[in-house]
């Protein structure tokens, strides 16, 4: 019953910034746990960045952080990954994902909800 919709996407030069966003409707957001996702060509999807529904809890990949910031904010159904120094491997197509389950907030089961996907390519 949530629907993801990703924007945010494009082509960005190495070292640039790109902010996604990933609009929810349906469900109850404030209650989701959210993520963010990428895939590459010949691997498998993996976890980028994730926040609970309370904002108390946030994981980055060790490749990303630093770099990259999650933030939600409930009253616009919204979640952003703000991207800061891209790396050509940064490329990579990106999904927005969420679930009601708050266990595990890195764990793919946790997600029953996926966005589109919108592509991210970062040139050298």
């Amino acid at each position: 019953q949530v629907q993801l919709v990703e924007s945010g996407g494009g082509l960005v030069q190495a070292g640039g910034s790109l902010r996604l966003s990933c609009a929810a409707s349906g469900g109850t957001f404030s209650r989701l746990t959210m993520g963010w996702f990428r895939t590459t060509p010949g691997k498998e999807r993996k976890i980028v960045a994730a926040i609970s529904w309370s904002g108390r809890s946030t994981y980055y990949a060790d490749s990303v952080k630093g770099r990259f910031t999650i933030s939600r904010d409930n009253a616009k159904n919204t979640v952003y990954l703000q991207m800061s120094s891209l790396k050509p491997e940064d490329t990579a197509v990106y999904y927005c994902a969420a679930g009601y389950s708050s266990y595990d907030i890195i764990a793919t089961t946790t997600y029953d909800y996926w966005g589109q996907g919108t592509q991210v390519t970062v040139s050298s």
